[in-house]
């Protein structure tokens, strides 16, 4: 059975059950492609089929393989080269500045995790902006022992090998109950002000039954952002900057008039919200997977996993303040939701994605990479790139001068894209799996996962092993529109 078979057949009876795989897609009542009316202006929201300046190729350059469903890519930045790579399993494994897959892993916590269900697992890893100097590290996983439950922790490396971490000093920041096994989301990392981001999904079956991402008292469907020092008696801090840091209840007599307008009082966010939780930095998420930085602007994207129509990619521009609504379940990516509905109050609708596409050949289980900013491939500088676990394919996002989002299918490959990641120098890598949505998998039985590193397709190394694809050749790009500016190489 080929990789579009079994997409097909996947896809056949997860309609019948009501489940995707990978992270999680749901069905609608019925498919409804009429944008939301009094969506922004500019820039319009993205489809494949556009065009990457330069018309860049890619390819994908094997790192490592061997893996249990690894799903996620770190590194320490403390010069040491090397890469880090979560699996789904309960296990982080070393890929040293050479190139050797290290045997032993650098924290095994199989014992800890929950893995009954594909989306459960040892999910992220993020590593301390000091690492090199306080070997402090951060995990997010689904915890076996209350069946279930997102646990972050803090970890330490040992003291006597770096290749090593010390379970035993485990510090427990923060837990979340899921009241279904999937849409954990899973992925953290520091931003670039310092403070640990963590993406949580809205609690999994379809159509958020518990209204999780709308509701701000509610960390689930959330990007949170909080400060991994202790508080107090508290095991974190809040960053003073939250949106809903300083919520509180406005007293009725501030109003002059039943449209909100006050005298001598400046509302903010919590004003609106006074039950929501302060950790939060945006809401309306069905299932981030995953987020990341642009490193050269500081500019956020995140991949959010559409119900079983739309898939989309999130932007907020450097310097933007947190408190986006990014619109699930009022919107299934620019799309009201659900799909028989003709419009949406503009008062429920959240921000609007700057890339979509339809679920289908297309795929149905966005994966966010990130954007590159290595010296390997200079032609590829600046591009946010995209896969999808059901369809394989390698997707290349760019923002024009003229603020147009362009989205271009590069590399249609074979593999079952699970997560991604970058190292110290820019390189970005994503992570596939041979996972199967059964019960029955045992990913230990024969651990067949894979770790590659993005490349343009002339400096792939000689005798490298590359991807396989889908078709002899990649995805035709068309060219370039007269006047689209060239990537900085």
């Amino acid at each position: 059975m080929n990789h579009r078979t079994l997409f097909s057949f996947v896809f056949a009876v997860a309609l019948l059950l009501g489940e995707l795989p990978g992270l999680g897609v749901r069905p609608a009542a019925a498919q409804d492609a009429t944008p939301v009316a009094g969506g922004p202006a500019a820039p319009g929201v993205a489809h494949p089929g556009g065009a990457l300046p330069g018309n860049p190729a890619i390819q994908l350059v094997k790192v490592a393989g061997g893996l249990a469903d690894p799903v996620n890519v770190a590194a320490p930045h403390d010069g040491s080269g090397r890469l880090f790579i979560v699996e789904r399993v309960g296990r982080i494994r070393i890929v040293d500045r050479n190139g050797a897959l290290l045997p032993e892993p650098f924290l095994d916590l199989h014992d800890l995790v929950q893995t009954a269900y594909l989306e459960q697992g040892l999910l992220g890893l993020a590593f301390h902006p000091n690492y090199k100097d306080n070997g402090l590290f951060y995990v997010d996983f689904t915890d076996y022992h209350t069946n279930g439950s997102t646990f972050i922790m803090e970890f330490h490396v040992a003291n006597d090998d770096p290749n090593k971490a010390d379970r035993t000093g485990g510090r427990l920041l923060l837990t979340v109950a899921q009241p279904y096994v999937n849409h954990n989301g899973g992925t953290i990392k520091f931003g670039p002000d310092g403070y640990l981001y963590i993406a949580l999904g809205d609690g999994g079956m379809g159509g958020d039954p518990y209204n999780n991402a709308q509701n701000t008292s509610s960390l689930l469907g959330k990007l949170l952002r909080i400060d991994v020092a202790p508080s107090g008696d508290q095991p974190y801090g809040i960053p003073q900057d939250n949106p809903f840091a300083n919520a509180h209840v406005v007293q009725s007599n501030a109003f002059t008039d039943v449209i909100g307008e006050t005298s001598g009082l400046s509302l903010e966010a919590g004003d609106y919200h006074p039950a929501a939780r302060r950790e939060i930095w945006a809401y309306g998420l069905r299932n981030p997977w995953q987020f990341s930085w642009d490193r050269a602007t500081s500019d956020l994207y995140i991949a959010d996993v559409g119900q079983v129509t739309w898939e989309e990619i999130d932007f907020a521009p450097a310097g933007e303040k947190g408190g986006q609504n990014y619109g699930w379940d009022w919107l299934e990516a620019s799309h009201c939701y659900p799909a028989y509905i003709a419009s949406c109050p503009r008062g429920q609708v959240g921000v609007l994605p700057v890339a979509e596409y339809q679920q289908g050949e297309a795929g149905c289980d966005i994966t966010g990479i990130g954007v590159y900013r290595g010296a390997v491939s200079p032609s590829l500088d600046g591009i946010y790139f995209s896969s999808d676990w059901c369809s394989g394919i390698v997707r290349g996002l760019v923002r024009g001068d003229g603020g147009a989002w362009r989205f271009a299918d590069l590399l249609d490959t074979k593999l079952l894209v699970t997560g991604a990641g970058e190292d110290e120098a820019g390189e970005v890598y994503l992570t596939a799996c041979n996972c199967e949505f059964t019960r029955d998998y045992n990913p230990e039985a024969n651990p067949q996962g894979t770790v590659w590193r993005l490349a343009q397709a002339d400096k792939i190394p000689a005798g490298a092993e590359t991807a396989p694809l889908e078709s002899a050749t990649p995805t035709a790009n068309p060219p370039a529109e007269p006047g689209t500016p060239q990537p900085a190489a």
